[in-house]
């Protein structure tokens, strides 16, 4: 086992917190400093990741959160991914000629549920007011953060969609017509002046106590002027997308209106000493189970985490959960509850584990749940979609040009992915992790009257109908996003999660074996080598689909890399620090019964930092 890490792991009695941004992170450390809980921390850190991370997520995104309640001793979940408009049905697509929902534009859009998520949290579970928690996004947007320069990046890739088609982006992201400087202070003044509106609307009419000032803000976001401005826009617009046509946007006030998030007990499994829990269906979470139960009859402890057998047998794991991805999740009617409840059951996972050899799967493998045969989408749709495509200005996922800027997008100088993600644990033992996402800058145009862009997460729907998956209106389409809580022992003790869309839950498993088998610390475990497979169509536009390629850090060894070509992995060696994106904290009491709290957060990038005391 390496004791080699990047940096310490950190010890605290009074509160944790890691993010993918050190903004976000103190952000949460200065409530838990001023007597806040770790539900405050969280919605505080979780606006502010919206300010300082715009190129992975924003106002107008979507949050999954996992969280422990050490008053009411459960773990729930929330479901801040918001549904498809009424408007948005396969038929309605097809009309338009199109046999995929878009990448970047108008008609991806779903209700913006991270506002509602947060701040449902906030009220049932904190104790600061709305004011309060929204104060530190606010000042970042109206004085100014420093711009790192992944949002640059970012930036610069999207700046000719900006200039010539998505002015009201070009106003916000390009001032005075000038790429803004890594590092440079940068002011959102629209975000913050929207935010500073929405606080006094709700304080002038919540009645004068915290909770009515919340759902004040509430009604204020999905029935009140936020969703009206959205509505003009979305009705109105007509905006430049993927298809290189102009589209308008499908969502409405009515669909705003009637959303509201949905709070339910995770879906559990079950790894020796420990309880790994994850968001529903509606959710990629439950391929980290899976994993996790079929990895239960790999022998890992015989395989060390820098070797090919871990590497292999995790690899392997993944390509089948992920092909019952694809064939059993989602909320649409034609998703079977009961095949999907009997993913979970160890007969089904210890016979899934039965189908790994010595020898990497070169075939899409879903399974067969109570008998039933899998039934998947049209994967010849990506190259007839392609055909007709206009890829200059992006794809679906974040995108990213080298600085100086690249022409095109065909000739692959970019690079793609991430999100973000905040962990807090406080002094009573209460525990969050979410993932925010959605709504990134390149996403689409900013809407003018209130300075943000709202998500494009309906591209992760189908358009084949009767499957689990397929646009429907008012369902939510199945999300990539994908927090993570542990039980050990029957008690609370980890949150952790990671950006990465379709890597989320493959970082999320390799992480949590390290620790958990292996007893590697939580910076250790996150320090580690690490890869993901392509073996599945991706969730994001235009959902190309690679088979058998196993992408893997050049910090492993030669030695090992030559292992896996010849077990019949497509290797593909990458930078050394260009996998995963973990964080994590954890709780536990010492001999004494003291609660000892622990963090640790991702170094690749140099951003994402872990912070307590």
């Amino acid at each position: 086992m390496s004791t080699f890490t990047t940096r310490p792991e950190i010890t605290g009695t009074h509160g944790v917190a890691a993010a993918t941004h050190w903004l976000a992170a103190q952000t949460a450390m200065g409530v838990l400093e001023r007597g806040g809980n770790a539900f405050d921390a969280a919605v505080a850190g979780g606006f502010v990741l919206q300010v300082v991370e715009p190129h992975l997520n924003g106002a107008g995104g979507e949050v999954p959160i996992l969280f422990w309640s050490e008053k009411d001793r459960r773990m729930q979940s929330v479901c801040g991914q918001g549904a498809a408009p009424a408007e948005a049905s396969a038929a309605a697509f097809r009309r338009l000629g199109l046999e995929q929902v878009p990448g970047i534009g108008l008609l991806p859009a779903t209700v913006p549920g991270a506002f509602g998520a947060w701040l449902t949290m906030l009220r049932d579970h904190g104790t600061w007011s709305l004011a309060d928690v929204l104060a530190p996004a606010i000042g970042y947007a109206r004085d100014g953060y420093p711009l790192i320069p992944r949002a640059v990046q970012a930036i610069v890739a999207v700046q000719a969609l900006f200039r010539e088609h998505w002015t009201s982006s070009a106003e916000v992201w390009l001032p005075d017509g000038q790429v803004p400087q890594p590092g440079a202070l940068f002011c959102q003044p629209r975000l913050a002046a929207t935010y500073e509106r929405l606080v006094r609307t709700a304080e002038s009419d919540g009645g004068g106590t915290r909770t009515g000032t919340i759902d004040a803000a509430l009604r204020c976001w999905y029935q009140g002027f936020v969703a009206r401005e959205i509505d003009n826009y979305y009705r109105t617009a007509q905006v430049r997308d993927t298809t290189g046509e102009r589209h308008a946007g499908l969502l409405r006030y009515d669909d705003m209106a009637q959303w509201q998030p949905t709070i339910e007990p995770p879906l559990t499994v079950d790894f020796g000493r420990y309880t790994l829990a994850k968001c529903g269906f509606w959710s990629q979470g439950p391929a980290f189970l899976e994993q996790i139960g079929m990895l239960r009859h790999a022998g890992l402890e015989q395989h060390a985490p820098h070797t090919a057998g871990f590497v292999h047998r995790i690899a392997e794991a993944a390509k089948l959960a992920m092909a019952d991805r694809l064939a059993w999740y989602g909320s649409a009617p034609g998703a079977s509850r009961e095949a999907q409840m009997a993913l979970l059951s160890d007969d089904y996972l210890r016979q899934r584990w039965m189908a790994v050899g010595d020898r990497a799967s070169q075939q899409l493998q879903p399974g067969s749940p109570l008998g039933q045969a899998p039934r998947l989408p049209d994967l010849d749709v990506v190259a007839r979609t392609l055909r007709t495509a206009d890829t200059r200005f992006g794809i679906g996922e974040p995108t990213f040009a080298a600085l100086p800027p690249v022409a095109e997008w065909a000739e692959r100088e970019v690079f793609v992915g991430d999100t973000c993600h905040i962990d807090v644990i406080d002094r009573h033992g209460n525990m969050v992790a979410a993932t925010p996402s959605g709504g990134w800058l390149s996403s689409s145009p900013v809407i003018p009257a209130l300075g943000f862009a709202v998500n494009t997460r309906l591209q992760m729907t189908w358009l084949d109908d009767g499957l689990p998956n397929t646009v429907t209106p008012g369902v939510p389409p199945c999300t990539t996003l994908s927090p993570s809580l542990a039980l050990r022992d029957g008690e609370p003790y980890m949150v952790f999660g990671t950006p990465g869309g379709d890597q989320q839950d493959q970082w999320s498993p390799a992480f949590f074996l390290r620790h958990a088998v292996h007893g590697m610390n939580l910076q250790e475990a996150i320090d580690a080598p690490a890869w993901h497979v392509d073996h599945f169509p991706a969730s994001f536009w235009p959902r190309t689909t690679t088979l058998n390629r196993l992408t893997v850090e050049s910090r492993f060894s030669p030695e090992v890399l030559d292992a896996l070509r010849a077990q019949g992995h497509d290797v593909k060696v990458g930078e050394p620090w260009s996998e995963s994106r973990l964080s994590a904290c954890t709780r536990e009491h010492d001999a004494q019964g003291r609660l000892l709290l622990r963090a640790a957060a991702n170094p690749r990038g140099m951003q994402g930092y872990a912070v307590g005391r």
